[in-house]
């Protein structure tokens, strides 16, 4: 799957894998879990620089290349207090309350898109994957636009980005494409004139300078993981308010968001999922994983692995903003890093087993680490446990796979499954 979607940079990483960490040049290639986590944890990082993700969401999104320029950050080219504010809010938002919310938006359509199944039909994976998260990001966001014409833009958006900062020459009209793309998104992203109430924040106390809810208890970050915070917070009726103060600033979820972090906020969740879901259903085909699919107790230990297996965001490209080391390796300010998550998670040895799973801290390295952990974790692993429940009674087999070579991530452009006869 990743040499055939990127033929020349998977084959030079898996050439590479080793040893820990490889400089070749000015560029770290970073495999070993150990040193995976050092760079993300201990390691300063300029989430502005040219060829790392923050770089290529900050020019396409921002439409500045410039760290100094004005207008709101992106999440991933934000660093310091406003970078912690805005995952923490988005965190909250994808808690146990806010995902539960969102099940209701991709519950249904999961249960319309594979009833082909039941009449012996054919389901393409990818497109039910597409559908799915173009909902998801319209009800997180509170937005009106067709779900459908959202995922797309937002494919579109991300394949154009990732075609900017590749290794290599510079490919002429890329930057122009990113631009381009990214400003559709937006646009098609545009807040509705009446303030959406079904985002699944609406309602939820804002926090104070100390993070307090207004009336309620401190909570401090170090008490809980991303994605669990919100599941503390009560209820509250003063929704105009809790949205008036995010909606000021710039955070997602309502119609005063942010265009630039919205836009972000959508590329990332379509993307992950249209890679990540399909071929995890694959996978679970091949190697004949229904049973535990199908299992309420193994469900969660399967989908992890098969997260950790998948790593939809197999690469990350960074950049050191200091002088240190990683994995051992002397690393200059300024000096490219590539991250291998899929080796640090050690996607490349070991296949996935819900009763022999990996240990979990490994697992989830394909969500980051430390204060850039992805805040989208129970999302992801609640859509796919909810897709893997409704198809193991199909025990369905593939009938068409057709690699995405266009895709920001490596991905199937079409999956085609049907019922075990």
């Amino acid at each position: 799957m990743y040499v055939r979607s990127h033929p020349l940079l998977f084959a030079l990483l898996a050439a590479t894998r080793g040893r820990p960490v490889r400089r070749l040049g000015g560029t770290l290639l970073v495999h070993g879990e150990a040193a995976y986590r050092e760079a993300l944890t201990r390691l300063p990082l300029d989430r502005t620089a040219a060829g790392t993700t923050g770089g290529a969401a900050r020019a396409a999104l921002s439409g500045s290349t410039d760290p100094d320029a004005g207008g709101g950050g992106v999440l991933f080219d934000q660093d310091g207090s406003g970078h912690r504010a805005d995952r923490r809010d988005l965190a909250e938002e994808l808690g146990a309350a806010g995902v539960a919310q969102l099940r209701t938006a991709w519950q249904p359509l999961l249960a319309r898109g594979l009833a082909p199944l039941v009449r012996g039909a054919e389901v393409d994976v990818v497109a039910l994957a597409r559908e799915l998260s173009g909902a998801v990001v319209c009800r997180l966001l509170g937005s009106d636009a067709d779900p459908a014409a959202v995922a797309t833009a937002a494919a579109a958006a991300a394949a154009a980005s990732v075609r900017t900062h590749l290794p290599g020459p510079p490919r002429p009209g890329a930057r122009a494409s990113a631009a381009r793309t990214a400003h559709a998104l937006q646009q098609l992203l545009a807040p509705a004139p009446a303030p959406a109430t079904d985002a699944p924040f609406a309602g939820r106390p804002a926090r104070t300078a100390s993070g307090r809810p207004p009336g309620g208890p401190a909570i401090e970050e170090s008490q809980a993981p991303p994605g669990e915070s919100a599941a503390a917070l009560p209820p509250s009726g003063d929704a105009a308010e809790s949205g008036g103060r995010r909606a000021a600033a710039g955070r997602p979820g309502r119609s005063g968001t942010d265009p630039a972090l919205a836009a972000m906020v959508a590329v990332a969740a379509v993307n992950t999922t249209v890679a990540a879901l399909p071929r995890a259903v694959a996978w679970c085909a091949d190697a004949g994983l229904w049973d535990q699919a199908a299992d309420p107790v193994l469900r969660p230990r399967l989908v992890d692995e098969l997260l950790r297996v998948t790593a939809a965001s197999p690469l990350l490209p960074r950049a050191a903003a200091a002088d240190g080391t990683v994995g051992g390796c002397p690393v200059r300010g300024g000096d490219r890093l590539l991250l291998v998550t899929r080796h640090a998670a050690q996607a490349h040895r070991r296949d996935p087993d819900a009763l022999a799973p990996a240990d979990p801290a490994r697992a989830h390295l394909v969500f980051g680490a430390g204060p850039h952990a992805c805040p989208g974790a129970r999302l992801a692993r609640a859509q796919l446990a909810d897709a893997l429940a409704a198809l193991a009674p199909f025990r369905p087999v593939v009938s068409r796979a057709r690699v995405d070579r266009r895709a920001a991530l490596p991905g199937w452009r079409v999956l085609t499954v049907k019922a075990a006869s």
